[in-house]
């Protein structure tokens, strides 16, 4: 081979490519800080699309932890005042319970307590799936760096014999070329 020619500088691009992007590089960044994976594969405008679904997914955590704590703590004061050796201190939670939650009866503060703590269960295990989504994305990313996207396809209708199926008739003939050789797949239609 020439060592200017286009197939060894073609060579040569793919494998700069490769070295450049390691897609076990891009996991164990995109693991450690989500978007880092993204901004090693150079794809910046990933990184405000994963921290708004992570954002998203903290801020309904936070607002489940929230609730779930008041709930716990309406519920508990409820429930130990209501008890026959309730003491002066069980009274004086009652009052620093959230206004919100004072007129509902212990039953339905346990149920939506127990609802609570489900949904933060919920929201947990969607942070940990967006996050894994992140390092899928950015692993996926890398590995198609080195990808040719540019093959020189071609297309064309055929009436006449087909030697692949030993008949004659219409054919589909769809023609990939890739680098040096060129491969053709005939697809054929009945006639």
């Amino acid at each position: 081979m020439i060592k200017n020619s286009p197939q060894v500088q073609d060579k040569a691009k793919v494998d700069s490519v490769q070295d450049k992007f390691v897609p076990s590089r891009a996991t164990i960044r995109s693991a450690i800080l989500p978007g880092w994976g993204q901004a090693y594969n150079k794809k910046y405008w990933k990184i405000p699309i994963v921290y708004g679904a992570l954002g998203v997914a903290a801020g309904v955590f936070v607002y489940n932890l929230t609730n779930y704590r008041d709930l716990r703590f309406a519920y508990t004061a409820k429930y130990n005042a209501s008890l026959p050796t309730a003491t002066h201190a069980d009274s004086l939670a009652l009052g620093q319970i959230n206004p919100t939650l004072v007129r509902i009866d212990v039953n339905s503060l346990r149920t939506l307590r127990d609802e609570f703590r489900q949904n933060i269960d919920y929201s947990v295990l969607a942070l940990i799936l967006i996050w894994g989504l992140n390092v899928v994305d950015a692993t996926v990313d890398a590995h198609l760096k080195a990808f040719d996207v540019s093959p020189d396809l071609s297309f064309r209708i055929k009436f006449g014999p087909s030697h692949m199926a030993g008949t004659t008739g219409l054919s589909l003939v769809l023609g990939v070329k890739n680098k040096s050789d060129r491969k053709s797949g005939t697809f054929f239609l009945q006639h």
